[in-house]
């Protein structure tokens, strides 16, 4: 189907027969024993190939997702973590073992840093899932969130159907979990220095809070019971931590969706926002703090009254007020990319690490490798609606970074200036900022008053925060396990420039009219349920936005026709789609929904033997 109504359900012995190119991959095998396979090896199970790259967060999002099913139907089910690097850094082989690791992935990963796998199975987004039946067949594609529950019921039709036709094997599957090794951190997310001079640190493989003597190494204490988990002794990948004014620290527990409270004093946890459920659109975007969903909060700082939280997992910043015990959206409309402007219109990527510092929030936003900040919006600046309280609104600015796409190191003067997805940044005390430049295993420096960009440090291994101490800035360097204690230098250090753009192959597209279809079927036993309005939308945009004459906005309807502008031969087509499917059964008055998106950026370049048709695969088989 190419719009939004799905066709009716087929039987599963006429589902479409297109066989699956073989899984090739530059880098090897991970999770396997130092075992190769091929899909001949894995014929007679139900295979999944989950095409992600670890700075993804929805990508991060579905490995969670598929936890359930992948133990359920261990014994029937393989899934493939086919890697598939966006940045350089998620090119290198060993960044992808730490990830393994990193994310809790049990189960194999092939390491393509070419994408030869990715393009053989034309995948054009970031998380894709295809679905491969035991005798070899693609059946599904999925891009995007939100589709564990139709993968589990195809996974049960396929069983059932293969059961009965002897194709399906049972037994144990290739995953071979790697030896764990002993360090006093695993992967550390973040720190903060306590009052009486200690570290805390997330310690966020392990699901744990560490805290930490001066020096920076010796254990005082864990904080949590080391289990992924949600009750009042665990965590689930913690990230950022931020003193609040009582002394508590506030916590943001990642996978989770919540808002923690730890007491270092009496030990207490306690979650103060989220409901452990993860938002989507539609949801809620303020309330009762223990009434609405969040979304991966990845960090935390304390600002103009608040706790301002970096939603990564839908592009926007947050609020918590700890006082109303309420939580509120305060900048971002959940587009992915780089938007400046008042804080209810703006975009971001997955803003990752906060500091706040005087009259503005600084954010590493990681996805567009960018620094930016927030302020009070001034007598020149429309506020917009909302994105604001009490005092009037916010606007967002950008220092350092220009928009999905570009990344490196290079230093220099801030408009030309590179970082490569930073998870973190440091207010310093004469007004500039530290950014933990986590792919490019650095420390640079932006120096608002002269506009300048600088490197303070090299040969770190992805770090990921850091927090002054004295004369010393002490740095997460997450993937060596450790916290670094570095003086901060008085010259920076020289470093050659580099600078790089996402390789992925811009599709080609003839001038004037293009139509778009982002295909959908609902899962077996769904439909779209109209019953209180529209169950999909459409938002698409350009980068440049003059690359669209005609075309561009939200709407409901999941086919468009655009119109594209002359004299621009290349660009960005940015398109966010959503569809929300419901248990197709009359007899139940309340029925179970479940909400499919993604977002995707499609490279386009302008030529008159390009195609005049675009289709994107949200759920179902494209053409």
């Amino acid at each position: 189907m190419t719009d939004a109504t799905p066709a009716p359900a087929s039987p599963p012995s006429r589902r479409a027969r297109v066989r699956a190119p073989e899984l090739i991959g530059k880098g090897g095998w991970l999770n396997t024993g130092e075992m190769s396979y091929t899909l001949a090896d894995l014929r007679g199970r139900i295979v999944i190939l989950d095409f992600w790259t670890f700075c993804c967060i929805n990508c991060l999002h579905v490995l969670d997702e598929l936890r359930e099913l992948e133990e359920k139907h261990r014994d029937t089910v393989v899934i493939i973590g086919v890697h598939s690097p966006k940045f350089v850094h998620e090119a290198e082989h060993q960044s992808v073992v730490d990830a393994v690791e990193r994310y809790g992935v049990h189960h194999p990963v092939l390491d393509d840093p070419e994408l030869a796998t990715w393009k053989q199975y034309a995948v054009r987004a970031w998380p894709t899932l295809v679905v491969i039946d035991p005798e070899g067949y693609v059946v599904a594609q999925h891009a995007g969130e939100g589709h564990a529950h139709a993968i589990a019921k195809l996974v049960e039709e396929l069983e059932a159907e293969h059961a009965a036709k002897g194709t399906l094997r049972r037994g144990d599957g290739p995953y071979v979990p790697p030896e764990p090794v002993a360090t006093g951190l695993r992967f550390p997310g973040k720190a903060l220095v306590l009052p009486g001079g200690h570290f805390l640190v997330s310690d966020s493989t392990r699901h744990q809070l560490v805290e930490l003597e001066a020096d920076g190494e010796t254990v005082v204490r864990r904080i949590g019971s080391g289990v992924r988990g949600s009750g009042p002794d665990s965590f689930s990948e913690p990230q950022g931590l931020a003193l609040l004014p009582d002394g508590k620290v506030i916590v943001a527990d990642t996978v989770n969706h919540a808002l923690r409270t730890y007491d270092p004093v009496s030990g207490a946890v306690e979650t103060v926002a989220g409901t452990g459920r993860q938002w989507w659109q539609g949801s809620p975007t303020e309330g009762p703090a223990l009434e609405v969903d969040l979304s991966s909060p990845w960090d935390v700082a304390w600002w103009a009254d608040r706790v301002w939280i970096a939603m990564a997992g839908v592009h926007q910043l947050w609020t918590y007020d700890p006082a109303a015990g309420t939580v509120a959206v305060a900048a971002g409309t959940t587009n992915e990319g780089l938007v400046d402007g008042p804080a209810a219109e703006a975009w971001f990527a997955q803003p990752s690490g906060l500091a706040a510092a005087g009259d503005r929030l600084w954010i590493a936003d990681s996805e567009t490798s960018a620094l930016r900040y927030v302020e009070r919006a001034g007598a020149g600046d429309s506020a917009g609606e909302g994105g604001g309280f009490e005092g009037g609104g916010f606007v967002i600015r950008t220092a350092v970074g220009s928009g999905l796409f570009d990344f490196g190191h290079r230093d220099g003067a801030a408009e030309q200036a590179l970082l490569q997805h930073p998870l973190g940044v440091t207010a310093l005390p004469d007004g500039s900022v530290a950014v933990s430049d986590t792919y490019n295993h650095a420390l640079r420096r932006y120096d608002p008053a002269t506009g300048e960009v600088t490197t303070l440090a090299t040969d770190l291994r992805e770090p990921s925060d850091a927090v002054l101490v004295g004369e010393d800035i002490v740095v997460v360097e997450s993937a060596r396990h450790r916290l670094t204690r570095l003086r901060l230098p008085d010259e920076a250090v020289k470093v050659e420039a580099v600078a790089h753009r996402t390789r992925r192959e811009a599709t080609e597209v003839a001038p004037g009219a293009l139509t778009l279809n982002v295909v959908f079927t609902a899962p077996t036993g769904q439909k779209l349920d109209t019953r209180y309005g529209p169950s999909t939308r459409l938002l698409v945009s350009a980068t440049p936005p003059e690359l669209l004459a005609e075309g561009s906005g939200a709407g409901t309807d999941l086919h468009r026709e655009l119109v594209l502008a002359d004299g621009v031969t290349e660009g960005v087509l940015h398109v966010s789609a959503m569809a929300a499917s419901c248990d197709d059964d009359p007899a139940n008055e309340y029925p179970a929904c479940h909400v499919h998106q993604q977002d995707w950026g499609v490279p386009v370049r302008v030529g008159d033997t390009g195609t005049s048709r675009l289709a994107l695969v949200l759920a179902g088989l494209g053409a």
